[in-house]
């Protein structure tokens, strides 16, 4: 016998929908943010603490922080299909930035910093086919990147209004801030 799927919930009237509280909508926008970026509490608590210290809105900090992590630029590059794969193949040692080797994926980048992809790894069939997929690949304004040579220049750390990410920090703020 075949179970079928039916588009509402089991019971003879079906579940009636709860009412969203505010804080449940907090919370949500604080996971989202969490698992967008690959970040567990404890290191998002910190970056909150971080972005509250730095002078201007702490919603847009706390984005910048997020933004900025190695990871997060390798994806944003175009060296990797998703941000889990970035991380990865920041763990596994493939970048240097500025020269030195980093394999830690919340590494945070700054104005003016180069990542290049390490020698021994271009040699890699994942970065000679990045290569070709990077001629095309739209970057977005505070980044730039050199497919030839597999180097990602970062001209600024991004602004709020370039990061396309629909998250609405400030509830993540006040649920941080109670």
């Amino acid at each position: 016998m075949a179970f079928e799927r039916r588009p509402y919930p089991p019971g003879q009237a079906g579940r009636n929908r709860i009412k969203e509280s505010e804080y449940l909508l907090q919370l949500q926008e604080k996971q989202k943010a969490k698992y967008t970026y690959g970040v567990l509490e404890r290191q998002f608590r910190r970056y909150y603490a971080e972005a509250n210290r730095r002078p201007g809105k702490t919603g847009d900090n706390l984005v910048i922080l997020l933004e900025s992590r190695l990871d997060n630029v390798v994806y944003r590059a175009g060296l990797a299909n998703t941000r889990r794969q970035a991380r990865q193949l920041v763990s596994h040692g493939h970048f240097t930035v500025n020269g030195k080797k980093i394999n830690v994926p919340s590494f945070q980048v700054t104005q003016y910093d180069i990542i290049d992809v390490r020698d021994r790894s271009k040699k890699m069939e994942w970065f000679e086919d990045a290569q070709d997929r990077l001629v095309d690949a739209v970057v977005p304004a505070w980044l730039q990147v050199v497919p030839d040579t597999l180097r990602i220049l970062v001209h600024q750390l991004p602004e709020r209004a370039q990061i396309d990410i629909p998250l609405q920090e400030q509830l993540i703020v006040e649920l941080y801030s109670k």
